[in-house]
């Protein structure tokens, strides 16, 4: 659920929308009529019925106008639908029935609204492809570094949702989601609420989670089970946790359990081949409590308490070990696995489509590989 302390009053990320706005006026065009639309019939509403009516259908309204408008623009930038996002919930905050209602509604209401702002409702594998390839990205992160900042997993997954491809003789489909940059969301389940009836009904062949990382790609082998970073997330909500004390992550009320490492399941060696703007690496390095470890297998890290998987101590890695857990509970043998991808400062377009480019043929290239 949406933390209930951002219910009754604007969340952080809301109260940068007057910064950001200023800074990147071009970003309310896109979706401009959508929110329109929707601030409009919002102060009409006059019951719980009407208002939930609107939240379910603009939610996933509004994530269908940001694919087409992605596709339209040819621009490579996902910072649109963001920020059209925050200036929806913070419309949703601001109407009069919202006001009324109790807390556990109003945070229903905000969490049906961000699943669907973000592809719940939109998955939909019926062109009759042979494999079914699910990808996971980003919203953009560390705002107050950079208002500008855009995410090329965000751009990756609104290029990609919908795509059929080819690959091997065979034909594939892609559809996508992305996630929110805030602990509260991941441990109230918004991974497992979206993954798991795809795990669990054999809905998929592969899934593929994509976040913004370093230097170059990093296929990350081991991701970890605890949280270790110092960097707040986007409601500048720290965890309190450090590489000397890292911290277990909640599911809901309880605490996340599973092995302290799980390993990446795509074809590393045919992704590694993709030849493209940045080199692939295969990303074994992790931390533990006894230090840095470059593994060469599961086995080494057994009996270690892990501080960083491979993908870091952030989201990104946590994303990726949820989705492995997710994997080894329901569906074993899916080939499932996180790609860093190089980081961009700002918005930079050409770098951006360079990213997805690349990403979209190593995609295609696991295919072949499984």
């Amino acid at each position: 659920m949406v933390s209930p302390k951002t219910v009754n009053q604007l969340s952080i990320e809301e109260l940068r929308l007057p910064k950001a706005m200023a800074a990147m006026p071009e970003l309310t065009r896109i979706l401009a009529p959508r929110i329109a639309l929707f601030t409009d019939q919002l102060s009409r509403v006059r019951n719980l019925t009407a208002l939930t009516q609107l939240v379910l259908r603009h939610g996933s309204g509004l994530w269908r106008d940001a694919v087409a408008g992605f596709d339209q623009q040819q621009d490579n930038d996902d910072r649109a639908l963001y920020w059209a996002r925050l200036k929806m919930t913070r419309a949703i905050r601001q109407t009069p029935v919202f006001a009324s209602l109790l807390p556990a509604q109003q945070q229903k209401l905000l969490w049906q609204f961000e699943l669907l702002s973000r592809g719940q409702q939109d998955i939909k594998f019926n062109r009759k492809a042979k494999k079914r390839v699910l990808i996971t990205g980003f919203d953009p992160f560390f705002l107050d570094r950079k208002i500008t900042q855009s995410n090329p997993s965000g751009a990756i997954a609104l290029a990609l949702d919908g795509l059929s491809l080819s690959f091997d003789g065979s034909s594939a489909e892609i559809e996508s989601l992305i996630l929110p940059v805030r602990f509260h969301d991941f441990d109230q389940g918004m991974v497992e609420t979206l993954l798991t009836p795809y795990f669990k009904n054999n809905k998929i062949d592969m899934l593929v989670t994509i976040s913004m990382g370093r230097e170059h790609f990093d296929l990350e082998r081991f991701p970890g089970l605890r949280r270790s970073a110092s960097a707040p997330d986007n409601l500048n909500v720290y965890t309190g946790a450090s590489e000397q004390a890292p911290l277990l992550p909640k599911l809901g009320e309880k605490q996340l359990t599973g092995p302290e490492f799980l390993e990446f399941s795509l074809p590393v060696a045919a992704m590694q081949a993709v030849s493209g703007s940045y080199p692939v690496n295969d990303n074994r390095k992790v931390q533990t409590l006894d230090g840095k470890i470059t593994a060469a297998s599961l086995t080494a890290l057994q009996g270690q308490v892990s501080v960083e998987g491979s993908g870091g101590g952030y989201l990104s890695n946590e994303v990726s070990y949820r989705s492995l857990l997710l994997r080894e509970q329901y569906a074993p043998l899916i080939p499932v696995g996180h790609i860093h991808t190089p980081k961009i400062s700002g918005y930079q377009a050409a770098e951006s489509k360079k990213i997805t480019i690349q990403v979209k043929a190593m995609i295609s290239a696991a295919l072949a590989g499984i």
